[in-house]
């Protein structure tokens, strides 16, 4: 891809992008399953009163979303653990979410952990300039990708203004709930 265009793109992204908010929080939401340490790091976009269907409509043709806004969002494992049936082996990864116009949403596993916001963009601010950023073209890591499983659909508790990843304990390990707006999608981790 053209550094220009990836720079524009990213620009745009911290600017205004449908799914991004500058200066989101970023969190880190934590569980322990048999003894492994797992972790997701996100960023936390709000809806400021948009509705969700709305931005989930400006997606790019794949429909693939980052799962969080700014940098990429990533899991890591401390040891082996089984995510929706697939067995995955420990390390980090980051995620993404196959959000179709219908049907059920998937979560998608990478080996890809993205790229650092200075190669890409050099107006960066120094506090970001080394921090990994999600590629724009999930097509060009689909190769890299480790799993794709299916999400469970659910209305959370409460409405979430800000995007949520959470851990909650179950029969056999955890799952794991990705909130925002009146929705949520979950997975089994074991």
């Amino acid at each position: 891809m053209n550094a220009r265009i990836v720079a524009a793109a990213a620009a745009t992204l911290l600017a205004c992008g449908p799914l991004a908010s500058a200066a989101a929080p970023r969190e880190t939401a934590s569980a322990t399953i048999g003894g492994k340490q797992l972790s997701v790091e996100y960023g936390r976009p709000a809806l400021k009163g948009r509705p969700l269907d709305a931005l989930l409509k400006q997606l790019s043709a794949d429909r693939i979303w980052r799962a969080g806004s700014e940098q990429v969002t990533t899991l890591q494992t401390s040891g082996d653990v089984t995510i929706g049936g697939v067995k995955l082996p420990a390390g980090k990864y980051s995620l993404y979410v196959y959000a179709p116009e219908s049907g059920d949403y998937s979560l998608a596993i990478n080996k890809d952990l993205g790229v650092a916001l200075g190669k890409i963009w050099a107006e960066a601010p120094d506090n970001l300039k080394n921090e990994p950023w999600p590629v724009e073209d999930y097509a060009t890591i689909k190769a890299t990708e480790v799993a794709r499983v299916p999400m469970k659909k659910a209305a959370p508790a409460s409405p979430a203004d800000l995007f949520t990843a959470a851990f909650t304990p179950a029969k056999h390990g955890q799952t794991l709930t990705l909130s925002w707006g009146d929705s949520s999608w979950s997975v089994g981790i074991k």
